[in-house]
């Protein structure tokens, strides 16, 4: 039998790879084998392909298979490459129509009655499988509003297996199924918080403002129920709003994290405020094998608020890396983090600046603040914004 191919996309972050997908039968004891840098997860992809295809009525051949992922020497990670392992296995069978699955990019998970399931990620996928030169996506029910936000591309959604065989020139019925979705809470659309609904606090509006208009940091130091997250919560608001790429690739790490998207692209800027207990890998991001992106990667092109920030709350960070800048940080992850930021020149401010900045000013301090005034201020609390 000949070769059949089509193909899917590995991410490493928001940046995704084309991946070849060729499956080839041969003339020996039955068996089916995955190579090409597989993990576990789409190790198992070969039992989940067989149950579907049979719970779908799709007869394979009983010899042996041989499924190829290039490049062999590109990670590939997740079951997102279920749907295409199984139409190069239906081509591969003669099944579906070679040419068609050839000219087609898949998506998606497979579960063992055929159906397909979403997955995340399936935004930057599909920009770059765009990116790639590719006009068809074939893509989960569940996933193709997601799918649809990115311009230029034809998405084709399936509901199941079986109906992506009949896209294929399977000589098939159709079978209705009830699609697969996503078990999120929708986006909300509500008035986001603005600087005017602020009375008083003259001076800490206009540090806002000049903040906002610069592009600066904002160190904000005052006893709690003083105003500091809610000046924090409208800071986005003075700012401008993200232009089509900026907002694509701020949907996409919502996307990557597995948050929902929204039928349209959010052009406000991002604003995220992790608890001051979170850990390393919550705040900078990254992972073993899978990277997800952290509240840093989250907050790009918008504000990350670090409230609490001043008192040594963020204690999972190693304290060389708390006075190191977040990008550094990054580069000691396990995988190199593809998360891009684009407020990277807001990276070097760091929980533990304020800690030294206090210790210089005890021996060099030149002002005229009496010490139990000064010994008072190091013991408000601070939040950081970047």
């Amino acid at each position: 039998m000949p070769v059949s191919r089509t193909r899917a996309v590995a991410l490493l972050g928001i940046d995704g790879s084309i991946v070849e997908i060729e499956a080839d039968y041969s003339s020996q004891l039955p068996s089916f084998v995955i190579i090409g840098l597989p993990d576990a997860a789409l190790g198992e992809s070969r039992d989940r392909v067989q149950t579907a295809a049979a719970n779908s009525g799709i007869s394979l051949p009983s010899r042996r298979l041989t499924v190829n992922l290039s490049p062999a020497a590109l990670p590939k990670h997740g079951s997102g490459f279920d749907l295409g392992i199984a139409i190069a296995t239906m081509g591969a069978a003669g099944v579906i129509n070679r040419e068609s699955a050839d000219r087609i990019v898949h998506l998606g998970e497979l579960s063992l009655d055929g159906r397909l399931r979403p997955i995340p990620g399936v935004l930057p996928a599909v920009a770059a499988a765009v990116a790639a030169g590719f006009d068809s996506v074939m893509v989960p029910s569940g996933n193709a509003s997601e799918a649809e936000l990115v311009p230029g591309v034809r998405v084709i959604p399936v509901a199941s297996l079986r109906e992506a065989a009949i896209w294929h020139g399977a000589q098939l019925e159709p079978v209705p199924v009830e699609a697969l979705t996503l078990k999120t809470a929708e986006v909300e659309a509500g008035p986001s918080p603005d600087l005017s609904e602020v009375i008083g606090n003259s001076d800490a509006i206009e540090a806002m403002i000049a903040a906002a208009a610069g592009g600066h940091h904002v160190l904000m130091l005052g006893p709690p129920g003083s105003g500091k997250t809610m000046l924090a919560e409208r800071l986005p608001g003075l700012l401008p709003d993200l232009d089509s790429a900026s907002a694509l690739e701020v949907a996409s790490i919502r996307s990557l994290s597995g948050l929902p998207v929204g039928r349209s692209l959010t052009t406000r800027p991002p604003f995220e405020a992790p608890h001051h207990t979170a850990t390393a890998a919550a705040l900078v991001g990254g992972g073993s094998r899978l990277i997800r992106p952290g509240a840093a990667a989250r907050a790009s092109g918008g504000v990350l608020f670090l409230d609490e920030s001043g008192d040594g709350k963020y204690t999972s960070l190693a304290k060389e890396e708390q006075c190191t800048p977040w990008n550094a940080a990054q580069a000691r992850t396990l995988d190199p983090v593809a998360l891009r930021d684009q407020s990277s020149t807001r990276r070097s401010f760091t929980p533990a600046r304020r800690h030294r900045d206090r210790e210089r000013s005890r021996s060099t301090c030149t002002c005229v603040c009496p010490s139990i005034t000064r010994t008072k201020q190091t013991r408000l609390s601070g939040s950081g914004l970047i």
